[in-house]
């Protein structure tokens, strides 16, 4: 037994046994131990939550209320996960191993971050307009409830992917059940805590952990009417198909490959600074990670010595300790995938300016691996066109500005990018002309007053800003008799 066993899972407002005695093993990254056991959700499991959310929406009150009552509940809500936002931080770096500087600084303050954004976007929100008809009478247009969501977050920002999807749907008037990674699943109990203290009525969040299986089901399952998905690529591809054989909504964040432009007026000490955080977030496990680094062939070597010492600065071990910025990867699947990239790299040619394949120094357990930046890349190679999702930086050579937008467009994904310049309208410019969702110049963040999500193979749809809510719902268009005479 730990301190964070579970034995029943969040369905219809309150605490259910779980239909099968299946058990999912949260294993700390670092210390490679058991530090948590519960309940693996099963399809019956999903049965019940999908059960839950329908009777919610079909015939409880939460869609019925108004914008304004949905408002209070999300605000309490939201003054509540304020309240516990370290002990979010902390779960989250015991089940998966972000370091707890990044822990602190995105994984539960984005999460509230966007709950207060959503609020703001929802008071605002065109929930019903009267429009002038060309026929003569006013036409009345409704944004409606989609239905029931299925809202499925990845294991690498766990509360970060789920708050995108289930803030915007309740507000919308939506039910939720939500589908954890299984190696993520702690903190969702902390949000069915918090949800239910907040006030929000039985079966309108519903939360049930489980693998692919699971996935599956819950995607295909007939009273669900939209999916919301964050990860790879290759499940967003399968959830998309069954999704459009049955005409069912669907937003998809998916992978990136996302590339920064290093233009040769560029202060490269205050560049550096920048990639430290963009290219390696989250131990490099984030979709946005800016991994491909482009520099021109007259600043290539000062670009690849900087980041060399850049990574060399930056201390990997015990994702607990507040200095640590390089922790773990979360399986041990993932490091061994991640290993074999970098022997991939090698033998396509690359060469390895730092890292290599072998536990960084220091450490003779957990999931880790060494730091690496591979120079002499051409964007050809397989480690500059498939996401590794670890901490792994390509540098790409380019001869003008030109050949460094035609390469960072030269990927299957379109997700983010950046540019670092010292002449800001340079940056705009190149930045109008990579084809990504998200860019920035000399800098990348997300705002969430402004939508998110990729071009190509990094997705369909738009979480964050009035796009993002407006994704859960449907347009209605009513008429009435025109006037007589």
């Amino acid at each position: 037994m730990t301190d964070h066993d579970r034995d029943a899972l969040f369905i219809d407002g309150g605490w259910a046994a779980p239909a099968s005695t299946a058990v999912l093993e949260v294993v700390s990254p670092h210390s490679e131990q058991v530090v948590a056991r519960v309940p693996e959700g099963s399809p019956g499991d999903i049965d019940a939550a999908v059960a839950a959310a329908r009777r919610a929406f079909d015939e409880g009150p939460w869609p019925r209320l108004t914008p304004q009552e949905r408002i209070d509940v999300v605000q309490a809500f939201s003054g509540l996960y304020a309240g516990r936002l370290a002990e979010m931080a902390d779960l989250i770096t015991l089940e998966m191993g972000s370091p707890t500087s990044f822990s602190n600084l995105a994984q539960s303050p984005a999460p509230w971050m966007q709950i207060e954004a959503f609020l703001g976007i929802a008071r605002e929100f065109s929930w019903e307009e009267e429009r002038a008809g060309v026929l003569g009478s006013p036409v009345v247009v409704r944004r409606e409830p989609v239905g029931v969501v299925a809202a499925i977050p990845p294991w690498n920002v766990p509360q970060f992917t789920i708050m995108s999807k289930l803030v915007p749907a309740i507000l919308a008037g939506c039910t939720v059940v939500v589908k954890p990674a299984p190696e993520t699943p702690l903190d969702g109990y902390l949000l069915a805590e918090l949800l239910t203290e907040a006030g929000v009525p039985a079966g309108v969040v519903n939360i049930v952990a489980g693998g692919r299986e699971v996935g599956e089901h819950l995607v295909a399952h007939p009273g669900v009417d939209k999916v919301a998905f964050t990860g790879s690529t290759a499940a967003g591809r399968r959830i998309a198909a069954v999704c459009g054989e049955q005409l069912k909504r669907v937003s998809l964040e998916l992978g990136g490959k996302s590339a920064a432009i290093v233009l040769d007026d560029a202060d490269l000490a205050a560049t550096m600074a920048g990639l430290r955080f963009t290219a390696l977030m989250n131990s490099g496990q984030a979709c946005v990670a800016q991994t491909r680094i482009l520099a021109s062939r007259a600043n290539y070597d000062a670009v690849v010595d900087a980041l060399v010492e850049t990574v060399a600065s930056m201390p990997v071990g015990d994702p607990a300790d507040p200095a640590t910025e390089i922790g773990p990867l979360v399986a041990q699947r993932q490091q061994e995938r991640v290993e074999k990239y970098i022997a991939l790299g090698q033998e396509e040619g690359a060469r390895v300016a730092i890292g290599g394949n072998g536990m960084p120094d220091g450490l003779s357990s957990g999931w880790y691996v060494r730091p690496t930046v591979f120079a002499d890349v051409d964007n050809r190679m397989r480690i500059a066109q498939e996401e590794i999702f670890g901490p792994v930086l390509s540098v790409i050579p380019y001869d003008d500005v030109d050949d460094a937008v035609r390469i960072a467009n030269e990927s299957d994904y379109g997700l983010a990018g950046t540019v670092w310049t010292s002449d800001k309208e340079a940056g705009l410019d190149v930045a109008r002309r990579v084809r990504a969702g998200t860019y920035g110049v000399n800098t990348y963040t997300m705002d969430f007053a402004a939508p998110f999500g990729g071009y190509k193979s990094s997705g369909i749809g738009r979480e964050f800003g009035p796009e993002g809510l407006a994704q859960y719902t449907e347009l209605k268009s009513i008429y009435t008799e025109a006037p007589a005479g």
